[in-house]
Order: structure tokens, then sequence, then C-alpha cells
């Protein structure tokens, strides 16, 4: 058994901001070029809502899915399953939670998992998503930082 990858970060705003940013200002602050397409057009929507959907949208209109919404649970908690650049059949799930702490700060809780989904693949899976998050979230920390 592959075990679940386990992140947490904290935050500098409270727990309802960084829901926010996440869930309706995606796009704004993931890396741009960090998609299926590699265009750095690419413009990332997250649909709110259970059976919402994850994509992106390329410069020339088309749009690639990268999971759906699988509970919707506002400002503490997001799962959806996640399948950026492979088939939907080898999503895993992806839970957030959002934590308010003391001094208005906040903590991300990430639990990837759905690792023996992917058969032989799946440690090696995980530890490039290890490497993945851990390139996007500093992203989301500035984001939420630098905004109101």
């Amino acid at each position: 058994m592959t075990e679940p990858l386990v992140l947490r970060y904290e935050l500098a705003c409270a727990a309802d901001h960084a829901f926010d940013v996440w869930t309706q200002h995606l796009g704004a602050w993931w890396p741009k070029g960090h998609s299926a397409s590699g265009d750095p057009a690419t413009r990332v929507v997250l649909e709110p809502g259970v059976g919402g959907r994850i994509y992106e949208r390329t410069s020339d209109g088309r749009e690639i899915e990268w999971g759906r919404i699988t509970m919707w649970d506002p400002p503490r908690r997001l799962h959806y399953s996640w399948h950026i650049a492979s088939d939907p059949s080898e999503a895993t799930d992806v839970e957030l939670r959002f934590v308010d702490l003391a001094g208005g700060r906040s903590r991300l809780e990430i639990v990837h998992t759905g690792w023996d989904r992917l058969g032989a693949d799946g440690s090696s899976r995980r530890d490039a998503n290890t490497a993945g998050w851990q390139a996007l979230v500093p992203a989301f920390a500035s984001a939420v930082a630098a905004s109101p």
C-alpha cells in the first residue's frame, strides 16, 4: 500500500481567505506553464460546488480537464479528483483543509491519496506529486499574503 501524501503549510491569512483564493482565484496564482498543455497563456479554472470541473483553457480555447470537485465545504474543506496530464481513470484524490490558527494565520493541510489505483506507478507518481506540491504551494502562499 502506498502511503497518503500529507503536507502542512502555515499561511499568513485566515482560513476563509485562503479557501477563497484557492477556489475563486486559482488562475491568478497558478504557475504559468504548469499545465497539461504547457501553454504559458493557459487559464486555470475551478468551478465551485460538487461536480465542478478543474480545468485549463488554452490560448486557442481548448479545455483540458484536470479533475472534479467531490466535496465542497466552504470555507474549511475541499476534495477533488486529480488527473492533470493523465487519463481520468488514473485520478488520485486530493483533500484540502483550511484551519484557523491564532493571530489571523491559518494552516493548509493537504492529504493526497489514491496512489494504489496507479498500480506499479503509484509510488513514483506520489514522489513526483510531492515535488509538485512543494513547487505549487509557495505560489499560493504568496498570493494569500499579498491579497487583502
